[in-house]
């Protein structure tokens, strides 16, 4: 078999793949968030109509009733928003690295209020990639940079060099550190190093920047030292034209 062939055999297969994905995320975001909203609903209306009856013991219960369901639908859409990097994603073009990085820390800008955050950068890029993916990456590593900081006030730097034919763009914070046998575990979609009581949310940011990089026919890694921060890098392949 020639090359070319292996190759668009090896694309029909990954489409048919993201098909079934983004199919199997859309069933499970409208079947299943519905039984969750009903699960949630009725069970406010039995806390209510119930209010002067209920011990603190059954209204606890009750209460993790509708947290656990409200998690649920939070996974549910996280797996819908991981489906959609590939199927949903706009036709990469030439953006400006530092407006996606503006907009990012808009997106941002509460809780970096919030934790009184440094961010600086250095010169930014333009770079060949999807505008939007662009700025939630950006999005998701600075806020984890956020959420993952320690007793000390956040600062975080975004630079970027060029190397081998790349552009190579990281996120360094002084931060918790992660331990570095979880540097490929870190990337899987809903793993979790911390408890959600310790650390909202649903464990799938990194492997949506994973997604988001990869498309784009880049890598992500991190190097980190616990207790000292984290640099997350990764590298967008130099299509031309650049600045």
């Amino acid at each position: 078999m020639h090359l070319e062939e292996m190759v668009r055999l090896r694309t029909e297969e990954l489409a048919r793949s993201n098909k079934d994905l983004e199919q199997f995320a859309y069933v499970a975001s409208h079947d299943l968030q519905e039984p969750l909203r009903a699960v949630s609903g009725f069970v406010d209306l039995l806390k209510e109509h119930l209010a002067r009856s209920l011990d603190e013991t059954a209204a606890e219960y009750m209460d993790f009733i509708v947290d656990g369901a409200k998690r649920m639908q939070s996974l549910i859409n996280g797996l819908l928003e991981y489906s959609r990097i590939d199927t949903r994603g706009k036709r990469p073009e030439a953006c400006d690295a530092q407006d996606a990085l503006d907009k990012a820390l808009r997106n941002l800008q509460v809780s970096i209020k919030e934790t009184g955050a440094r961010i600086t950068s250095g010169p930014l890029p333009t770079i060949h990639m999807d505008p939007i993916q662009l700025v939630q990456l950006f999005t998701n590593l600075i806020g984890n940079a956020i959420k993952f900081r320690s007793d000390r006030t956040p600062e975080i730097h975004i630079g970027a060099e060029r190397a081998d034919e790349a552009w190579q763009i990281s996120v360094a914070d002084n931060g918790i550190g992660i331990e570095p046998q979880y540097a490929e575990r870190i990337f899987l979609i809903f793993q979790r190093l911390h408890t959600r009581q310790a650390y909202p949310g649903t464990g799938i940011g990194l492997a949506l920047c994973k997604k988001i990089v990869e498309r784009h026919s880049g890598t992500i890694w991190m190097d980190s030292q616990p207790g000292r921060g984290t640099t997350f890098t990764f590298t967008i392949p130099d299509r031309g034209g650049q600045s």
